[in-house]
């Protein structure tokens, strides 16, 4: 597994990568809430700059988005979760900013779980996410 920028042609990957991730992860949207996140991911993640995991045939595995040395996104597809692709994207991201924060669904138990085992600590709590729904938002910082 190699670890690479995105180009455009990644566009309609990313986008299924994100959609199946939210179908297993995300079980507690609403479904209009569902359709009104897919809507506004559909606008921009294509064009975004993402960091993407890639298979030994360059085929997207998952994917991350950085601002600065805070990570807003990290998705794995279903069919490659628990094969070290997540990780592989924090380690990365890590190698860039060794001080690295994200959010998390509070409602996403495999998430936390998951930043949990990557020693990553607490440093606040929402009640809203960051588009003011009623889905409360860990914040964490990585503590290596």
């Amino acid at each position: 597994m190699d670890i690479r920028l995105s180009h455009a042609s990644d566009g309609p990957r990313v986008l299924e990568i994100w959609r199946d991730a939210v179908d297993v992860t995300h079980d507690f949207l609403l479904p209009e809430d569902r359709a009104a996140i897919e809507r506004e991911v559909v606008a921009f993640l294509p064009a975004a700059p993402l960091w993407l995991a890639v298979d030994a045939q360059d085929h997207a595995v998952g994917f991350m988005l950085l601002d600065g040395s805070h990570m807003e996104a990290l998705f794995i597809d279903p069919a490659w979760r628990g094969r070290g692709v997540g990780r592989a994207l924090v380690d990365h991201a890590l190698s860039l900013h060794p001080v690295l924060s994200t959010d998390v669904n509070e409602q996403n138990g495999q998430a936390v779980g998951f930043y949990d085992r990557l020693g990553f600590i607490r440093i606040g709590r929402s009640e809203r996410d960051g588009q003011d729904r009623p889905y409360p938002l860990i914040h964490l910082r990585s503590a290596r």
